[in-house]
């Protein structure tokens, strides 16, 4: 019997200074579901005030009420990461209840599973779309600002693994997150000068109650995903949150153009013998996302 990796302290534990981010205004894409909630609340826990960005009110309002259950102060903005006029309008709304943007999230993100023969112009741009165009242009104007007041900034691109490995059946979304590690990097050596950082952080297998129907129809038994970690165990999401934090306080102010993998060593999996191969066509459950895209 093999324990695995052991659990992390308990949801609510500071893992840095309760006011390291206090009199900073956060902006997070993404913010109000899975992950980006999750990690809005560790920023909101170390005292920073927090923009919720997302295109659905729902969406934003449990955002906004995470970071309030910490004791922080959040307010919700709509915003389409792919237009950058909608960007503008986010950031200014944010700033003028929040004061001044200096930390950004790039989170929002789309995918769906869908062998790639059978993904459609449209379904391959409505990824690329939010996933590089808007972390890109959402980067951009936080460097705008920052470069205009004089002011550091910092930025952290979600990532996820397949970007490093290819993502049968999530070729567009692997794509184009592969291409945001790479801006990262770009990024990174341009904007230092102007104290500007850039890095990512690539998540591992992390559930939540926020995932689509069709993503949890890939495990029906929530168990298994246990088994099929190094570690023994899925992520707790406020590991998440406090992996995101370091990266964009102070006590990483050398560190840029970096990403860092938190999976419990999952992406690194290899077996002597490998399994037989299941082509990607049967693995997907029945296609329901062509009236969306």
């Amino acid at each position: 019997m093999y324990p695995g990796l052991p659990d992390p302290p308990p949801l609510g534990t500071a893992m840095l200074p309760p006011a390291t981010f206090a009199g900073v205004t956060v902006f997070i894409t993404g913010g109000g579901t899975g992950l980006g909630r999750a990690m809005a609340a560790e920023f909101a826990r170390c005292g920073a005030a927090v923009g919720i960005a997302s295109r659905d009110a729902a969406h934003r309002e449990r955002g906004i009420a995470e970071v309030r259950s910490t004791g922080g102060e959040a307010i919700g903005v709509p915003c389409d990461v792919r237009d950058p006029e909608a960007i503008r309008t986010a950031f200014d709304a944010v700033e003028e209840a929040l004061g001044p943007v200096t930390v950004l999230v790039n989170n929002a993100a789309a995918n769906f599973p869908v062998a790639a023969a059978d993904l459609s112009p449209n379904g391959w741009r409505a990824v690329t779309g939010i996933v590089l165009d808007g972390t890109f242009l959402c980067s951009r104007e936080l460097h705008r600002r920052c470069t205009e007041r004089q002011s550091p900034g910092t930025i952290l691109n979600i990532l996820a693994t397949q970007a490093f490995t290819g993502g049968p059946g999530m070729a567009h979304a692997a794509a184009a997150k592969a291409a945001v590690g790479n801006l990262t990097k770009s990024l990174a050596v341009e904007w230092a000068p102007e104290g500007i950082r850039v890095n990512a952080l690539a998540p591992g297998l992390f559930p939540h109650d926020d995932m689509r129907e069709d993503l949890k129809a890939l495990r029906p038994e929530p168990d298994a995903d246990a088994r099929r970690q190094p570690a023994f165990r899925t992520g707790h999401r406020h590991e998440l949150g406090w992996a995101a934090t370091y990266l964009c306080s102070p006590f990483a102010a050398f560190l840029t153009g970096h990403t860092l993998v938190v999976d419990g060593g999952n992406h690194l999996r290899r077996d002597f013998v490998m399994p037989p191969v299941t082509p990607i066509r049967e693995q997907l459950p029945p296609r329901g996302w062509e009236s969306v895209f």
